[in-house]
């Protein structure tokens, strides 16, 4: 699932404009080897809105190419002059990430339901997706969040991963202000378990520290779990507690507090 936007509709003819920008971009996914859905999720667009453009259905709007071209790291609109080719950094991360190789890492990529408790809802749980896919420009590992009904709190970085812990770290930097998860390596299921360090929105505008136990779960191709907030009355929120207390229980992450 991911964040629907207003699209014109399905009967607007593609002009040529259009179309070349489609070949641009099926282009910059089979180079990146990615699928649509992960470009939808890193981009923040309905998977529906992008395969209609790509298919000539209906062309792009502007806010659609600005967000698939912040996604890609390219310039896909016409008659603007070609940015500089980006340096190809190798496939090794920097030192300061933990120097991992892209071959070594590939097992990581795709698509994961990330679960965390409610900062607003006491008892409730929040779902969204998170993506993590190489980007070639940074030579490393980036993630990015969507799916949140909280659309303008979503998250993008990249990812550090030291053989000294043996842990995965998701990192925010904005400016200085961070934000960032430590997450065990997968179990045999797949699942990643660890702690959330952020800030959460206090009395007024006020912005408070607060950490929490945070899951993660790799989706498969074309799955599209429930997301947003998840109370005790819905369906899927015992299965989704449950693997959010793996986090603790399993002494994945520790939350200490005085007695």
């Amino acid at each position: 699932m991911t964040v629907t936007e207003t699209e014109p509709a399905d009967s607007s003819p593609l002009s040529a404009e259009g179309a070349e920008t489609a070949r641009l971009v099926r282009e910059e996914i089979a180079r990146r080897r990615i699928s649509r859905q992960a470009l939808a999720d890193m981009a923040r667009i309905s998977l529906s809105t992008l395969e209609k453009a790509l298919a000539g259905k209906r062309s792009f709007t502007l806010a659609t190419l600005l967000r698939i071209e912040e996604a890609l790291g390219v310039d896909l609109r016409a008659g603007r002059p070609a940015p500089p080719a980006a340096p190809v950094l190798g496939d090794v991360a920097p030192e300061s990430m933990g120097a991992y190789a892209r071959s070594a890492v590939a097992w990581l990529e795709g698509r994961y339901l990330t679960i965390r408790p409610s900062f607003g809802t006491p008892g409730g749980l929040f779902a969204y997706l998170t993506t993590v896919r190489w980007v070639p420009e940074k030579a490393c590992l980036g993630f990015a969040e969507s799916g949140r009904s909280d659309s303008r709190f979503e998250q993008a970085g990249h990812v550090s991963m030291p053989n000294l812990s043996g842990h995965i770290y998701l990192v925010t930097n904005e400016q200085g202000q961070y934000r960032l998860a430590i997450l065990s390596r997968p179990t045999i299921d797949g699942q990643l378990f660890g702690i959330l360090t952020t800030l959460e929105v206090g009395s007024g505008s006020q912005l408070v520290p607060a950490a929490a136990p945070l899951a993660l779960r790799k989706l498969l191709e074309g799955e599209d779990p429930p997301l947003g907030l998840v109370t005790d009355a819905m369906p899927h929120f015992a299965d989704y507690r449950a693997m959010l207390g793996r986090s603790t229980d399993g002494d994945f992450a520790r939350l200490h507090l005085p007695c």
